[in-house]
């Protein structure tokens, strides 16, 4: 007869049993307690006022936070289950259970406090000597936001709408004018029909308002580039004396386009092209990583589709960085994120810039991958300068660790710890939604990284 370890689940503990004989001594609840052990809270704890019944602590809350982004738990009402269900979270809670309210509110709360303990977790990875600032990949992730893209209205259809609805509301008017109503349908409310459609036109309006106020935007915007265009294109004609060819600048047209949209549930949000084709309500998160460690080491979230516009905001934030992670010594990212302006300010900030000028091909032949291109001219732009540095062996090997730890972050971000969409709406709540992602995903490669 076969033996078997008999599963006794009725007979007590002599002892009270102990969480911290249920946790590896290397399980990364226990890493991410000790490291917000050793951060400075001090500008959440006195927000608090300290009157009425007592808190939880701000060190129990975001070590739950922190460890259910890292392990794919980001609703608030999961969170609170999981410190009953988890022996890590409950670990973490130290056998306590805030509720989901608690964890929601908490997060709401202190979005903008998250830079701050992002910049110290990295302050602390640069004590532990895993963190070396020196080459820094940057890339962008299109990430779903809390809003269906049904959920948007374009400019052209909501004018279409209007007619519809304004007529409809004049025949229920006229209906309700009538004594004998004997037409109408049964079970119809007038008065909430009215209502109805007035509400909805009333959102309308306001939708048509957020569009133009956008509209307005981007005219000015493309008046501002028009104008450059012109104004170069002009300068070169004084300076050749011959008129350039081609076709001159086309300018912008003012007010809004009939395919416009804004989006009711999340109007910040944006509808983006996706990879593969289609489309999506979403914001454009953009991280930049360290390419010895695959830390994050700069966070951003953009309503820009495309990546042209963000790199000066990042080189922003780590000039503002300088001081506790050290200087960068060369920025790298693919084509998407290439102009003449970015390239002058990595020169500008004293980085050195290695932007894919086009997409590269997939095969190229065995003779380019071994070749070196000829010398470059003494009067070449920036623009020239980089892409000759590109095509060298140096410069080939240098950029192919743009794929090896930008692209793996994202993956992992979105594969292997779920988060792929918002849960918070507003271009400001996202952005601190997207740097508590990031301090999750540092917590969790310095996990590794550390020391043992």
């Amino acid at each position: 007869m076969a033996h078997f370890i008999v599963a006794d689940r009725k007979t007590d503990y002599l002892l009270p049993p102990s969480l911290d004989d249920w946790l590896n001594q290397d399980h990364l609840a226990r890493f991410i307690v000790d490291v917000i052990d050793q951060l400075d809270l001090s500008k959440l704890i006195q927000q608090y006022a300290g009157r009425g019944s007592k808190a939880y602590h701000p060190a129990t809350l975001l070590g739950i936070l922190v460890y259910g982004y890292a392990t794919g738990v980001f609703s608030s009402r999961r969170l609170e289950q999981a410190t009953y269900d988890s022996v890590a979270f409950r670990f973490i809670a130290a056998n306590l259970h805030p509720d989901h309210d608690s964890l929601a509110a908490f997060r709401r709360r202190f979005l903008d406090e998250l830079s701050d303990l992002f910049l110290q977790i990295l302050e602390m990875a640069k004590e532990m000597k895993v963190l070396k600032v020196g080459n820094i990949c940057l890339d962008g992730t299109k990430m779903e936001a809390n809003a269906s893209r049904h959920s948007a209205l374009s400019h052209g259809y909501i004018e279409k709408l209007e007619v519809q609805l304004k007529a409809e509301v004049q025949e229920l008017l006229a209906l309700a004018e009538k004594a004998d109503q004997a037409d109408l349908p049964t079970g119809v409310d007038l008065p909430e029909e009215l209502k109805r459609r007035e509400d909805r036109l009333a959102a309308m309006a306001a939708a048509k308002a957020t569009i133009a106020a956008r509209a307005k935007e981007r005219y000015q915007r493309e008046k501002a580039e028009y104008d450059e265009k012109v104004a170069r294109r002009a300068a070169k004609e004084e300076a050749t004396g011959k008129k350039l060819g081609g076709k001159p600048p086309k300018p912008p047209e003012p007010g809004a386009r009939a395919s416009d949209q804004v989006n009711l549930t999340d109007e910040e949000s944006r509808i983006m092209p996706v990879a593969g084709g289609g489309f999506k309500q979403a914001y454009n998160a953009q991280a930049a990583a360290d390419a010895a460690t695959m830390l994050v080491v700069a966070t951003g979230v953009s309503q820009a589709p495309n990546d042209k516009e963000q790199v000066e905001p990042m080189l922003a934030t780590l000039k503002a960085q300088v001081d506790v992670l050290g200087t960068v010594e060369c920025l790298i990212a693919d084509s998407g994120y290439c102009s003449e302006k970015n390239i002058k300010a990595c020169e500008a900030a004293g980085i050195d810039p290695l932007i894919a000028v086009a997409r590269d091909e997939h095969h190229p032949g065995w003779r380019e991958r071994h070749s070196e291109p000829a010398l470059l001219p003494d009067n070449a732009t920036p623009t020239q300068a980089m892409s000759h540095r590109l095509k060298t062996k140096a410069g080939r090997a240098h950029y192919a660790l743009r794929k090896q730890t930008i692209e793996p972050v994202f993956g992992i971000i979105k594969s292997v710890m779920g988060f792929r969409r918002f849960s918070l709406r507003g271009l400001k709540k996202v952005t601190g939604e997207w740097t508590l992602v990031c301090m999750a995903w540092n917590l969790k490669r310095l996990a590794v990284l550390r020391p043992q």
